[in-house]
Formats: structure tokens, sequence, C-alpha cells
């Protein structure tokens, strides 16, 4: 088993180059299921995750070949194997899911495993499927299974109005994708925000589709006959940016990170302002230092443009050192505290009343034996690691395989004592 060591208590200093994201590229990466030409996508981050996605899409019929970097591969699909998304794929990733909307857009059905991935919540995909029967699926769950279809006389999916009850960038995307090439025009309210739709809707409507609004509440689609291959490179990974940003914070150092966008975390980069962190942005690049004291910064997590969920626990790391109290309180899923327990080992100093956790800045923090929960939390692991003064081994490095690119190799080039090891 492989876990990772941290020697904490030395502040970053360097450059750190940020990857593309990880929930932009394993949507985009379905889309090779939308046409039969060449699909090139480039800024792919080399992880876990994504290699699961390319082998649940190599077991549909794609065939992905990597091109002249790791980075970016060509994916074609000319002939489909299979419509099943399997159980031992999807169940690594709930991610897979977003291969329905693309299967029964395009082939006329799917059978689609209920998903798995971190622990954090029940994340139904009720409306996922409430999209899909708007634009004209049949859709049943039997033994663990969705299994959708087109209507044989209806020959294929037909324009919709969707009302999505509550945000979902996932249901967004699944129903974006389906109605790219449904037959009319798609109306969808309540859409998710994240700059990852707005990423989808660019590629798409390279590929020819017609969508507008992505990005804001509300996205018409005017549907098309089919798409064309596409060369599209993924946008930076926001929440990867946000974590370095952080980790420079939490240490008191001063980083800069490049090949990334600041307008994509502007309320990361504004609490960071708030509780003292220093920070000059251009147009691809962030300059984060720490010449104040940290104080303590109240953060709800909220739908883009709001706070990230996906960066809650990284604040909660970073408030653990502050001076003074913050309260952090988690309103998208409702089990996403699951770290607390391991902060807390450190010395941290974290009261949980439902919803809201309170956090006690303390100075007399130490490294200690951990275990990750999750993708957000693990890394939250990590950055109170590399904060606080003696040894610090985290259990289950395999959430961070999932969605950091190179971490310790970004972190060891800027100072940081941290190695992977196996232990017993």
């Amino acid at each position: 088993m492989q876990a990772i060591q941290i020697h904490g208590g030395t502040p970053l200093n360097g450059i750190i180059p940020i990857s593309g994201s990880k929930n932009a590229a394993l949507p985009l990466m379905t889309l090779c299921l939308l046409t039969n030409e060449r699909f090139v996508l480039r800024n792919v981050p080399d992880l876990a995750d994504i290699n699961t996605m390319k082998s649940l899409l190599e077991q549909h019929g794609a065939s992905i070949k990597t091109l002249e970097d790791k980075n970016s591969y060509e994916l074609k699909v000319e002939n489909l194997i299979s419509s099943e998304a399997p159980y031992d794929l999807v169940r690594k990733m709930r991610a897979s899911v977003l291969v329905l909307g693309p299967l029964l857009a395009k082939y006329g059905k799917a059978k689609v495993s209920l998903p798995g991935g971190c622990a954090i919540g029940t994340r139904p995909i009720d409306f996922h499927l409430k999209a899909l029967e708007t634009l004209g699926a049949e859709i049943n769950l039997k033994s663990g299974y969705v299994e959708a279809k087109v209507p044989k006389h209806q020959g294929r999916l037909r324009g919709g109005h969707i009302v999505f009850p509550s945000i979902t960038v996932g249901g967004t995307e699944n129903a974006m994708m389906a109605a790219s090439i449904a037959k009319g025009n798609t109306i969808i309210e309540n859409a998710a925000r994240e700059p990852e739709i707005l990423d989808l809707a660019n590629c798409l409507n390279l590929m020819g589709a017609k969508i507008s609004g992505a990005g804001s509440s509300v996205i018409r689609i005017e549907g098309v006959e089919g798409l064309s291959g596409v060369n599209y490179s993924v946008l930076p990974d926001r929440i990867e940016t946000g974590t370095y940003a952080i980790a420079a914070a939490i240490t008191r150092g001063n980083l800069k990170l490049i090949n990334t966008d600041p307008n994509l975390l502007e309320a990361v980069i504004t609490a960071l302002r708030i509780s003292g962190v220093d920070i000059e942005v251009s147009d691809r690049s962030i300059d984060i230092s720490t010449s104040r004291k940290i104080k303590g910064v109240d953060i709800q997590t909220e739908p883009y443009p709001g706070f990230p969920t996906d960066m809650q626990a990284q604040w909660m790391a970073l408030m653990a050192t502050a001076d003074g109290a913050a309260m952090l309180t988690e309103t998208i899923f409702e089990n996403r505290f699951m770290h607390v327990p391991e902060l807390v080992r450190f010395g941290a100093n974290i009261n949980v009343h439902g919803k809201s956790a309170i956090i006690r800045g303390s100075r007399d923090l130490s490294g200690a034996p951990v275990m990750a929960t999750d993708l957000r939390a693990s890394v939250s692991l990590v950055l109170l690691g590399l904060a606080t003064h003696g040894t610090t081994i985290i259990n289950r490095v395999y959430h961070l395989d999932r969605g950091y690119e190179g971490l310790e190799k970004k972190l060891e080039s800027c100072g940081a004592s941290i190695e992977r090891i196996s232990i017993k």
C-alpha cells in the first residue's frame, strides 16, 4: 500500500504549472461518442479518473491514441462495440454516467450502471434521467442499471423544455450533449453555470452544435443532424489552482501559478485577500505571497460563481492555522465533513454543528498519521501536513491520484519535503 510522507514546516517558494481541468476533461472525452470523425483533445491531465474514462470509452469502441505529449489524445469511434457502461468501471467514478446522454442521442440506446465515486453524499442522478425523459427517452431502472432507449417510432431524441429543480452540473452536461443532436429545440432552465459547462458548450459548438447561453442559468440548443471532429484544448483546473494558492498561504510562502485563468476562481481569490494573502493576477498567472498574518474568514459553499464545495476542505485546513475563528457552511453536499476528524489529529480545533463547522485557528499543530476519505479531503491533509512541523503520513493516496497530476513533483520543486512511500 502506498502513502505520502511529509516533513512539514517549510514555506513554499517557486513556480507551479497548472494542469488541465479534470472536471472539464471528463465530459469532453465523452463527446467522441457523438461523432465518427477524429476527435483531438489537448491539455488533458494525467489522472486515475482520466484513465478510468479512457477504459470506459474503449470498451464502447473508441480508439484512443496518445499524441506528441502525454496530455494530448486522439479519440475516434468508427463502430460502437457496446452501449453498456458496466459496473466494474462506473463504480470507480460517478462521472462515468456522462456517457448516458451521448450514447442515447447518437445510438438510441444505453445501459449504464448506477454510479460510484467519492462518498460525500447521495448525489442521485434523478435529474439526469428526468431531463432525458423530457427529450423523449424511455428509461427503466433494473438490477442496478439505467436502461434507456429512444422509441423506434420516434427515431431520435426530440427537443424539450428542461427545468432542473436544483442546480446539477452533471445533469446539465448530459442534457446539453443529448440535446445537441436531438430533433428540434431545447431550453434548459436552472442550468449549472460552472466554467466547465461553458467549456463543453464551446467544444460542442466547434463540432457544429448550436448552443447559446452556456455560463448562464438558461441554455438554448438548436438540435443538428450530426457533429464533426474537432481539435480542442481543455481549460485550466480552477480547483487545482485554488489548492496551490492555499498551499502558498498555509505555509506562509510565495508561489507563482502559471498556465491558469484567475477569472475561474474569483470567489476563492476574494476570500484569500480578505484573509490577508497578497495576490496579483495576470491573464495566465497568479502570484501569491503572505507578508501579513492570516485571519479567520467565514465562507459558505455555493454553486458557481460562489465559493466552490471542492475548495471547502482546503479552506478549512488554512483556517486551522489562522488567527481567530472562522465559520464554514457546506450547502452542496450533506456528508462533506468527513475530513474533520483527520484534521483534528494534527491538533486543529474544529467543531461541527450540522452543516456548519467552527474552526478556531491554532499554532499548536503538529504532523500526524492520517487517512484520506475522498479526493478533496485528501489534499487538505497534504496542505496541513506541509504547514505543520513534524512528520505526516497520509494513507489511501489513491484519492489524490484521481484529481491532482504530479502533486509530489510540483510541491517538491517548490521546497516541500514530500515523497511517496510503501507501507505494510
